[in-house]
């Protein structure tokens, strides 16, 4: 059932910021700057006027409360993070203020983050949205699209890597498999070794991490952050054991939350 949900009074949110940082790949932007996407089975549109965030769709007011992690208090984090700096990190929080890391489901952070390596953002977006569609559950109808869930493990482990090849994940596809069947081996206490996942190496176990354990000490090191931490805090671009312990060690609990300031903020500057 279709409901709609207003939050008042919001702070430190903004939708492009949040949804196009590269922790999520299921939302796109309408032409008026609100965002259609789907969350965890509920497709729903997002709009945020001034401090009124409306959201129109699928799914509880709890449920969008807790997805847009409206209850931290993220001018709070920033100031924390702010605390004895140099002006990088404070200038890139200017930039970037509005980020809000999202709290998503493990399971479908897993999958996409195996098919976000060594890939761009447009065909990752691909590759979701066909898989869901090929071998995803429909979860019901929404501004005249049928729309499909991430594959459950279940799914992924009953199928042949031929059966993946319309999806064109390379060689992703039998990452995905593997990575089904281990995961309903486990526990689910022992999900969160998400390390021991096949085609899981250190970067996107980082990425799981922060976006789908919400593990804001988490610090990914792509490309990306290698060149800002070269270019910021004058590290050779092949440190990464330097470039974590410093992250460790300066931006402390928060260090993921810092990384995607950085990373919005080079990009940002880059793209001048």
């Amino acid at each position: 059932m279709i409901e709609k949900h207003i939050f008042n009074g919001i702070k430190n949110l903004d939708l492009k910021e949040t949804f196009e940082c590269g922790q999520c790949f299921r939302w796109n932007m309408e032409e008026d700057g609100s965002y259609t996407g789907i969350a965890m089975n509920n497709p729903a549109n997002i709009r945020l006027e001034g401090d009124v965030l409306t959201v129109e769709g699928f799914g509880s007011r709890e449920f969008w409360e807790e997805y847009l992690d409206l209850k931290s208090d993220y001018g709070k984090l920033q100031q924390v993070l702010c605390e004895g700096e140099c002006e990088i990190l404070p200038q890139a929080i200017s930039c970037g203020s509005g980020i809000r890391i999202l709290r998503q489901d493990l399971w479908e952070t897993v999958v996409d983050f195996i098919i976000s390596q060594n890939n761009n953002i447009p065909r990752i977006k691909g590759c979701i949205e066909r898989l869901s569609e090929l071998h995803g559950e429909a979860v019901g109808e929404f501004r005249g699209k049928t729309w499909y869930a991430v594959p459950t493990p279940e799914k992924l482990a009953s199928l042949e890597v031929s059966d993946l090849a319309p999806v064109r994940l390379g060689y992703r596809d039998k990452y995905l498999i593997e990575t089904a069947n281990k995961w309903l081996e486990m526990s689910p206490e022992d999900h969160c070794n998400v390390g021991c996942f096949q085609g899981v190496g250190p970067k996107v176990e980082a990425c799981i991490r922060l976006f789908g354990m919400h593990d804001l000490e988490s610090f990914p090191i792509d490309v990306w952050v290698k060149r800002l931490m070269h270019r910021f805090y004058g590290f050779d671009e092949k440190d990464k054991a330097g470039m974590d312990r410093f992250a460790k060690e300066h931006f402390g609990q928060y260090a993921g939350l810092a990384q995607q300031y950085l990373f919005y903020y080079i990009r940002c500057l880059d793209m001048e």
